[in-house]
């Protein structure tokens, strides 16, 4: 057996990998994976540099993932911190680390591909990352985000798991926004029309646009929406470059969409969503200046109604948020895999991840209480 080691996404042909990760989730497509690459945003330059990993017995796969190594912990949602903190105080490297994820992207999904015909593919798998890990002097490996199929991979094997918490909204088979909303309090159910009224008041008007309906100046718009937002907000500018947006997105076809806000027949802000079979996920949002309730509008509330329309199961709107609560979008536990090769820090990693996933699911049972429902229609807890 082999572990290919590819540093281009380039190097693996297109119809293998989407056989494995690009059934319907769009961030692992390998159309979407190589734009990344040909525009800027994975690369030396951002420190997200490919590594993907394909396990084979001569011609036949056996496993594969998609992998990055990285000399820095940004643009993961999974926070680790303290870890290369914890190394860096006793002397040890903790990067480079290796990767598994969808890069720039807090969304649960396939991690891992197991050739179904092959006993104990994840076994072997593991064992030739940690051998890679071990030989190279990379002090661990990340699989974050991870849809259940790759949790159930990899459950007996000895990899430690962590728990973080998010907000989603689920489509439980609502006729429209009102028939939603007649879930909620009466006072809840107030709050949010009034808010949405807001924005009307302020003569703003919102339209939807998908694939290839979204124009070329729409993506330019969005890009200088994205960067300045995001200077306003960290100081630097966004992972993405102009051209991911300009280039890339609008070779996916029907899969971005983007709801524009406009302000006498011109645009003053847009959200940027993604869509799968039936996940709507919503990923970037940029203004040229404040408007009362604008963001809510455009990031939730139209998201949701799209969900609605087009039938999809849920909006994932991305990590962190606890104002997306009142506006009906239920904690939802999402979950990660890590393995770090430094013996002296097992014991404390498994310690430290079995006590921060009980305050996890505390607090997702927690925020549950706080859900805008009527008493008695509370829905159950959920994980993505």
């Amino acid at each position: 057996m082999e572990l290919e080691l590819h540093r281009s996404i380039q190097d693996i042909p297109a119809l293998e990998w989407d056989n494995w990760f690009g059934g319907d989730y769009p961030f692992l497509r390998h159309d979407f994976l190589l734009g990344l690459e040909t525009t800027g945003c994975t690369g030396s330059d951002s420190g997200w540099v490919p590594c993907h990993l394909v396990l084979r017995d001569g011609a036949e796969a056996i496993a594969a993932a998609p992998a990055f190594l990285k000399e820095h912990s940004y643009g993961e949602y999974v926070f680790d911190w303290a870890w290369a903190d914890a190394w860096q105080r006793n002397g040890v490297a903790y990067y480079p680390k290796l990767v598994s994820a969808a890069p720039f992207t807090p969304a649960a999904g396939p991690r891992v591909w197991c050739n179904p015909e092959i006993d104990g593919a994840a076994v072997m798998l593991r064992d030739a990352v940690q051998h890679f890990c071990t030989q190279q002097g990379i002090s661990s490996w990340h699989i974050l985000f991870s849809d259940p199929d790759s949790m159930a991979h990899f459950s007996q094997l000895a990899l430690v798991e962590r728990a973080t918490c998010q907000f989603h909204w689920v489509n439980r088979g609502y006729a429209d926004f009102d028939d939603f909303l007649s879930l909620f309090s009466s006072r809840k159910r107030k709050n949010v029309r009034k808010e949405r009224e807001r924005v009307t008041a302020q003569g703003l008007s919102l339209t939807t646009r998908t694939g290839a309906e979204i124009q070329g100046e729409d993506w330019s718009f969005f890009h200088h929406c994205y960067q300045t937002t995001y200077a306003k907000r960290s100081g630097h500018g966004g992972y993405l470059s102009r051209e991911f947006f300009t280039d890339l997105c609008p070779q996916l076809g029907g899969i971005p969409v983007m709801v524009l806000a406009m302000l006498d027949g011109q645009p003053v802000a847009a959200a940027l969503f993604f869509r799968s079979a039936d996940t709507l996920y919503g990923r970037y949002w940029g203004c040229l200046r404040e408007y009362d309730g604008l963001h809510f509008e455009a990031c939730y509330y139209q998201g949701i109604e799209y969900c609605i329309h087009h039938k999809l199961a849920r909006l994932d709107p991305g990590a962190q948020g606890e104002h997306k609560i009142q506006r009906g979008f239920e904690p939802t536990i999402t979950r990660s895999l890590h393995w770090v090769a430094e013996s002296g820090f097992r014991s404390a990693i498994v310690d430290f991840c079995a006590r921060e996933t009980a305050q996890v699911k505390a607090y997702r049972d927690d925020a549950a209480t706080l859900l805008p429902f009527r008493d008695g229609v509370l829905p159950p807890a959920v994980e993505s």
